[in-house]
């Protein structure tokens, strides 16, 4: 039987190594295709395609069991959950790869994409540049059809020349810029605010006029410090919380 096959990530040794790896492999799980195996590999396989221990691992895949996105079975080995799909929570955790798999797992459509003059708002994170690349996205629970957000990301134009835009209705913005052969993600700024729906996003998310939403920004940023992309994205107030957790060393 063919099994599931991961991405692959390079690990940052400042955070957990468990958590990195149940992140990516969420990420994996989540925007899987619909004819993709849902056998995975043993747990030795996977943690030579990780390069972890076998005891990490095992940490890593009850994170995911816990979550009910796996389940195990003795000497029939593991299996995504056919209805495994993202929960609302979003966590904000310190790691590249957990915001892919945040963002991972949702029905998206394109909305528009295209060139737009530098909003001014934004001016100071594309000095120089008149022009970004835009991209317009929503989405929707997979089981219900509901729409849970909008996100709005402003690409630099060179960067966004090299990106597979059809690829944009499976994968997270940030998971293709990481993605990039060349680029860097160094780092990512997030704010979260609670802001009122104003009638596009209401429209949009099919709420009130009004209603509470969560209001966030994400700035990425590549190992020169320049700005790759800033996505902005109105959550559903009812359907999303954030949790955000400091390593304190």
């Amino acid at each position: 039987m063919t099994a599931f096959a991961p991405d692959s990530i390079v690990l940052n040794r400042k955070l957990p190594l468990w958590y990195q790896v149940s992140q990516s492999l969420r990420a994996s799980i989540l925007g899987r295709p619909a004819d993709a195996p849902l056998r995975l590999p043993t747990e030795e396989q996977l943690a030579g395609h990780y390069g972890v221990s076998v005891l990490t691992m095992r940490q890593a895949l009850k994170e995911l069991e816990d979550e009910g996105l796996i389940s195990r079975h003795r000497r029939r080995g593991t299996f995504i959950e056919p209805s495994a799909h993202r929960g609302a929570p979003v966590r904000l955790l310190g790691s590249v790869d957990a915001i892919v798999a945040q963002q991972s797992g949702m029905s998206t459509e394109l909305l528009t994409h295209g060139t737009a003059p530098v909003p001014q708002q934004l001016a100071e994170h594309f000095p120089g540049q008149s022009e970004v690349a835009t991209f317009h996205r929503l989405r929707r629970d997979e089981k219900t059809g509901e729409p849970t957000n909008h996100a709005l990301n402003h690409v630099r134009s060179e960067v966004a020349a090299r990106l597979d835009v059809a690829a944009l209705e499976r994968w997270p913005m940030t998971k293709l810029l990481r993605d990039l052969d060349g680029v860097q993600i160094s780092r990512i700024t997030d704010t979260v605010e609670a802001r009122l729906a104003d009638p596009e996003t209401a429209r949009l998310l099919q709420v009130p006029l009004l209603s509470p939403i969560l209001h966030y920004t994400g700035i990425s940023y590549d190992d020169d410090g320049k700005v790759l992309d800033v996505a902005v994205i109105a959550y559903r107030g009812d359907r999303f919380s954030f949790t955000v957790t400091l390593d304190a060393h």
